[in-house]
């Protein structure tokens, strides 16, 4: 790790006043320490954020209302969050141990890297760590990349679980910086790398993420979250789904999906939205939706697995909704 200036503001102003070109946020730091161990990461400044106000969770008539420093934990377990949105709950739950969800912000799960290992290895080429120097993962064992929004430039799949589910019920970011404060769609907030994979989101350098809102969605209440992994403790998904059906008289009126484990970004898909809708609830009616959900896939070399596993996984996360 090489040297760096900390400073640890109790204002949001404070924190926005320290933070340059070459600062990172720390918050649980879950992923930054690590990545700062490793020299993937080297700020000149860390700027502390704990102290800052921007935590608690609210669910009223207008959604839901997640302050960025508040712990996974807590939002996971709250009884609101799990009654009005369980697909929330679930994916929070199913994200990491109990030790990393008492640390991490919601804001920082949002910002996590990617787990690729050739991006955690600064022996090898990484566009995303070192721009211009290449993507190993291309040519190289690519069994966990993604097959959706790749390029030519980088695979590397995007490592939040929760965003998954965010961005299936629609949920807006908050940032703030020096200039004031606008509102992101979430899905929009995420980039696909092209030629610039190092650009991950369209935050601003000095910006900070204060809230994350979710739309009031009465039927969100009927919704999962569903990851595939290769054990069942603490990994990362191969595959994952979140679901939200608005189902009457066993006809479904409204669908929410989005995936996972699959895609450079969290996967959004409308097809298979609207391929549900006005159809009967049944196992014939979500396989003819899943065939559409990997439409666009490039798979690499030793990834072509996840095209049916995204369509199983789908399947299996709709059928284990209630009617």
């Amino acid at each position: 790790m090489r040297d760096f200036e900390w400073t640890e503001p109790d204002t949001i102003a404070g924190a926005l006043d320290a933070a340059g070109e070459q600062t990172a946020f720390l918050a649980g730091g879950t992923t930054l320490v690590d990545l700062m161990k490793l020299q993937v990461m080297r700020p000149s400044r860390v700027v502390g954020i704990n102290r800052l106000p921007l935590t608690g969770i609210r669910v009223d008539a207008k959604g839901l209302r997640i302050g960025a420093l508040t712990r996974m934990s807590e939002v996971a377990e709250h009884p609101e969050v799990t009654r009005a949105y369980p697909v929330i709950g679930r994916a929070l739950l199913l994200s990491a141990s109990q030790q990393l969800r008492n640390m991490a912000s919601m804001g920082g799960n949002l910002l996590q890297r990617t787990r690729c290992t050739y991006f955690r290895d600064t022996a090898e080429p990484c566009n995303k760590r070192d721009p211009g120097s290449g993507c190993a993962a291309i040519g190289g064992f690519n069994r966990g990349h993604a097959v959706l929004g790749t390029s030519s430039h980088c695979a590397a799949t995007h490592a939040s679980d929760v965003a998954v589910a965010l961005v299936a019920l629609g949920a807006t970011v908050q940032l703030r910086d020096a200039n004031g404060t606008r509102t992101v769609d979430l899905g929009s907030f995420y980039r696909l790398p092209g030629g610039t994979p190092h650009i991950e989101n369209t935050l601003r350098p000095g910006e900070l993420i204060t809230r994350i809102s979710v739309p009031h969605l009465a039927w969100a209440r009927n919704s999962t979250y569903l990851k595939i992994r290769d054990r069942q403790s603490y990994e990362f998904a191969l595959a994952s789904a979140a679901v939200a059906l608005h189902v009457r008289g066993r006809r479904i009126e409204g669908a929410r999906v989005a995936v996972g484990g699959v895609g450079t970004t969290p996967w959004r898909l409308p097809r298979v939205e609207a391929a549900l809708r006005g159809r009967p609830v049944g196992q014939r009616t979500f396989e003819r939706a899943a065939a559409d959900a990997a439409d666009g896939a490039r798979p690499l070399m030793y990834n072509a697995f996840k095209i049916p596993l995204l369509r199983r996984t789908l399947v299996r996360a709709l059928m284990s909704l209630e009617p």
